[in-house]
């Protein structure tokens, strides 16, 4: 699955625009030859000539096939460039309540190896974080790369983040997390495990970064996107004009913590959020209630994958109470695509999903919507947690002051 720059625009006026700029330009298709980001810029052909060549010495540019001649007069096909992304890697992973997975990922969202498994959020930051450093390291080397050609590690993780400190804020189902340094560990973790130096840490919400990586991979042109995630817990994620939306400390789409009017008690400590009685934790609690062995949100994934009648009936009414809370989230963002993911995404949900949501939300809301499930699966997440990496690292205002780092 491959990613490209996301749209942008150069921060200068014309003539102005830097190295970094340039970049964006390539990695967007915006302009991929000399002359188009002489007419994108209004640098002269030499500044052009200068500031790309600072990106050649990188080797974060390459010169790809000539492209079609510009000039009915013929003349020789103008040079296309590149962004190379074969310079460098990034690690992702993604924690969920009782298993994570992880991977080495190109610098365009290739997978290059992967690995999942059992890895309890209960056992505290320290443990997991740790364990996540010795998965990279067996992973890079099945990937077949060296520990320093690594650029940088996204993690999502299943609680709110401050973006600001990368540090999770009152997470409800992950004791012990709360105002920790997940940065700063992990970043150990990867030098204690590999013996290279530390890199660049980015935290984010899961349901933030599935949605990420699903607008970028399936729906780039939507301006407005909304990804529900329906697991052990329910999160959304917003991505509004290509970017994140997290609010002001990282709250936005904690939809599974607005009450709906019952008194059935969430592991947040509160009475009637929709997570207490929707969420795959819940479904799972009703089913061991009634005697079907299930214990969490991947139980009842595997219960519904078999076609246990039950499963599929809360399921159905899970989805009922979603989309009825999805009614004032759609009304309120006006989104082109409202994706469902997580381990309630089947046909059962869904279907009660549209059941409320048609029926509550104003027509006007509801006319250009797209109802979908997702596209990435359990990748998602990591998909998106390695594209926050790539964005953050290249953009222009940090491909300036690494260049100049590096010396170049």
């Amino acid at each position: 699955m491959r990613m490209t720059g996301r749209p942008g625009r150069t921060g200068r006026g014309a003539g102005q625009a830097s190295s970094g700029e340039l970049l964006e330009l390539v990695r967007s298709g915006r302009a991929v030859t000399r002359g188009a980001l002489q007419q994108a810029t209004g640098l002269s052909r030499a500044t052009v000539g200068h500031r790309l060549d600072r990106l050649f010495r990188a080797g974060w540019l390459r010169e790809g096939a000539g492209g079609p001649v510009g000039s009915p007069l013929g003349g020789r096909p103008a040079v296309t460039l590149e962004f190379d992304d074969s310079h460098a890697v990034v690690l992702a992973a993604d924690l969920d309540t009782r298993h994570a997975r992880a991977a080495v990922l190109t610098l365009t969202g290739d997978l290059l190896a992967e690995h999942s498994g059992a890895l309890a959020v209960d056992d505290g930051p320290e443990a997991v974080l740790g364990e996540l450093g010795r998965w990279f390291a067996r992973l890079l080397a099945e990937a077949g790369h060296r520990a320093g050609e690594v650029c940088g590690i996204g993690l999502a993780v299943p609680g709110p983040v401050d973006s600001g400190t990368g540090r999770v804020v009152q997470p409800p189902i992950m004791p012990g997390w709360d105002g920790y340094d997940i940065r700063g560990r992990l970043s150990r973790a990867f030098t204690e495990h590999t013996g290279a130096r530390t890199v660049p840490v980015l935290v984010d919400n899961d349901a933030n970064l599935m949605a990420y990586g699903e607008q970028r991979a399936g729906h780039p042109d939507c301006t407005a996107f909304v990804l529900v995630k329906v697991s052990t817990g329910i999160g959304a994620g917003v991505v509004v004009h290509g970017s994140v939306y997290r609010g002001v400390d990282g709250g936005a789409g904690d939809i599974g913590h607005i009450r709906v009017g019952t008194e059935a008690l969430c592991r947040c400590g509160s009475y009637g959020c929709l997570a207490a009685v929707a969420s795959g934790g819940a479904v799972a609690r009703r089913l061991a209630a009634s005697g079907v062995p299930a214990a969490s949100g991947s139980d009842v994934r595997d219960l519904l994958a078999a076609g246990h009648p039950e499963a599929a009936a809360l399921a159905r009414e899970a989805g009922r109470r979603v989309g009825d809370v999805l009614a004032t989230v759609v009304t309120l963002l006006n989104p082109g695509v409202l994706m469902i993911a997580g381990d309630l995404a089947g046909t059962p949900f869904v279907t009660g999903v549209r059941e409320l949501l048609y029926q509550r939300a104003l027509p006007r809301s509801t006319a250009r919507l797209e109802v979908v499930t997702s596209r990435l699966g359990e990748r998602a997440g990591l998909l998106g947690a390695g594209a926050l990496v790539v964005e953050h690292l290249y953009a222009p205002e940090r491909v300036e002051e690494r260049l100049s780092a590096m010396g170049v």
